[in-house]
């Protein structure tokens, strides 16, 4: 049973599209006709838009959205996820090949494809190597402080485009808004005119016409107000620059460039895009399986993550990655299955040799309007407030990712916004909360409670919690805390420490532990505990902890914990006390003439 079980498991690893498949049947592929159908529509001015920001021939972005979906589509885990061309790994290539080769150029175009099977090889060897987990290290915080430097990016890449003004590719940000400066008194009107009339058509589709394809209006609107002017007043007087038309045929054949060389040059690079295009597409798998109650199985993904870069390589597409649009699309539009993503680039094959001349009447301006309208869908102005109004570590890390961006190269602001996180978390994780804790005396069965300021407790026993991991981390402020509570409270020389909300115990904190338990006992108290999680009751069970803290000095049940220390608390202090906090500790007994009463 058990090889049985073992044997189908790799086999849907294998060819995880064997678990849909017998879901397949007339009324699927009607619905997956009609969402691919739509969804060969929307990538159309969408691929064509990314791949200019990537800066790559136009018609890179549609090949990118043809075989890589189709792939991630077979081996991946998500039945609405599409993969193609996406707004942040373009950014990311032109920010990063650009500084290498001149975008367009052969050279460039060589080193993206290598860069995509690059992307490829390492996100399939991380889904073999199951560490799908790791994309939980970048945070949501990360991720919307990133895209939001990246919507400003992707306009500032666009003003030379949008205004006609000569501002250099491939240069900073900073230098970017300079030159924009600089060259306001050379803005060409013409220009601005057709960018104006893209912009406020797609904002006006969008608003009063969600359902219609607001890319598609935009552009056919800008283009015929190019060619009313062209027309009107010459192509040279109004300076109004067009696309070219597409190549009308299927994806080209490619080769990467094998040479030890050009990897180590791009590794860097490989690896950031290899984190951001993983944690977008596993951040949409799941953020629509969600409305889909769909299980995601984040290694898969990867693995066809993988799959899909490294055969898009050879077929001219760049590194593609989960498409936010198109999967929300795909689900809104009622695909049933993963065919829906091949059908689309089935559709999308088909509208490419249609219309490929068209895009010759397609002006540049235009595709900077439409990319303007794409940069500000980016902006999670949801997210955005609530972190800020909730955590201020969190804003903090939501304005260094962001801050990151726009003056680091993009890998670097990744890895920044990863690294303050991480520091965060560490600096919330290494102060456990630790409460005191004393019966209420309302409570028939004396639950354990915080003790408030001014409510009594034990002049012998301290009862603790902690809340938290003890781990190296933690090691310094619970010592300070137990060193702090013995000198205020010299005659509580033993410490019950319930161990319920105390996650686990590190070797620095077994340490910790014996050596308060040496000290206690050195006192004539003790050190006990209560509740222990079975990895930190192991953990104290080991040699050399074992032989200082006994295995006497674990309790399972409270009642048992209490009444075996009272057993061990000085009777002569008992006799004298009037707090009487346990139900162990009787009625108050009368004060002999002469003594004092604790």
């Amino acid at each position: 049973m058990l090889k049985t079980r073992s044997s189908s498991h790799w086999l849907y690893r294998t060819a995880p599209f064997l678990r849909w498949w017998p879901h397949v049947n007339r009324g699927t592929l009607k619905a997956d006709l009609l969402a691919g159908l739509i969804g060969a529509i929307i990538v159309l001015p969408q691929g064509v838009a990314f791949a200019t920001l990537a800066g790559l021939p136009p018609e890179y972005g549609l090949y990118a959205a043809m075989v890589p979906a189709v792939i991630a589509a077979f081996f991946g885990s998500s039945w609405h996820l599409v993969s193609g061309p996406t707004n942040a790994i373009s950014l990311v290539l032109f920010a990063t090949l650009s500084q290498l080769a001149e975008p367009g150029s052969a050279q460039y175009i060589k080193l993206a494809l290598t860069l995509t099977i690059m992307v490829g090889t390492l996100q399939l060897a991380m889904g073999l190597a199951r560490l799908g987990q790791l994309v939980n290290f970048i945070s949501h915080t990360v991720v919307v402080g990133f895209t939001a430097g990246a919507a400003v990016l992707i306009m500032a890449s666009q003003l030379r485009n949008f205004f006609g003004m000569p501002i250099p590719r491939g240069a900073s940000f900073i230098e970017t808004l300079r030159q924009f400066v600089v060259h306001l008194p050379d803005v060409q009107p013409w220009v601005l005119a057709v960018g104006l009339a893209t912009l406020l058509t797609g904002l006006a589709v969008r608003r009063w016409a969600p359902k219609v394809p607001y890319m598609i209006v935009a552009m056919l609107a800008g283009s015929l107000v190019a060619w009313f002017l062209n027309n009107s007043f010459g192509q040279a007087a109004t300076g109004i620059a067009t696309l070219g038309a597409l190549p009308g045929a299927l994806p080209p054949l490619s080769m990467p460039e094998f040479s030890l060389e050009t990897e180590k040059r791009l590794l860097g690079i490989a690896l950031a895009v290899t984190a951001l295009g993983l944690t977008e597409a596993v951040s949409i798998a799941r953020s629509i399986a969600v409305k889909s109650g769909q299980r995601i199985d984040g290694n898969q993904e990867f693995i066809g993550q993988g799959l899909s870069n490294i055969a898009g390589s050879f077929f001219s597409a760049y590194a593609a990655s989960g498409s936010f649009n198109r999967s929300g699309v795909n689900y809104e539009a009622g695909a049933k299955t993963p065919l829906a993503a091949a059908f689309a680039a089935g559709f999308l094959v088909l509208i490419l040799l249609a219309v490929a001349p068209l895009a010759a009447w397609l002006p540049t301006a235009s595709m900077a309007a439409i990319l303007f309208l794409v940069a500000w869908g980016l902006f999670d102005f949801h997210h955005i407030g609530s972190i800020v109004r909730a955590s201020r570590s969190e804003a903090a890390v939501l304005g260094v990712t962001f801050t990151a961006t726009l003056v680091l190269h993009l890998e670097m602001a990744v890895l920044a916004g990863v690294l303050l996180s991480l520091l965060l978390y560490l600096n919330r994780t290494s102060k456990p909360s630790l409460r005191s804790l004393v019966p209420d005396a309302a409570d028939p069965q004396r639950k354990l409670v915080e003790r408030r300021a001014g409510v009594a407790e034990c002049p012998q026993l301290q009862v603790l919690r902690i809340e938290g991991s003890l781990y190296f981390g933690a090691v310094n402020h619970v010592g300070e805390y137990l060193h702090h509570m013995e000198e205020r409270k010299p005659g509580q020389k033993h410490l019950l420490l319930l161990g319920r909300s105390m996650n686990f115990v590190d070797v620095a904190g077994a340490e910790l532990l014996a050596q308060e338990a040496r000290r206690r006992r050195a006192r004539g108290g003790g050190l006990w505990f209560h509740g222990l999680r079975e990895g930190a009751a192991t953990m104290l069970s080991k040699e050399p902890f074992a032989g200082d803290i006994g295995p006497e000095a674990s309790f399972t049940e409270k009642r048992d914990a209490i009444a075996g220390i009272y057993a061990r608390l000085d009777k002569d202090v008992c006799a004298r006390c009037r707090k009487r906090i346990f139900e162990e500790c009787g009625p108050a007994a009368k004060v002999s003439p002469g003594t004092t009463a604790s």
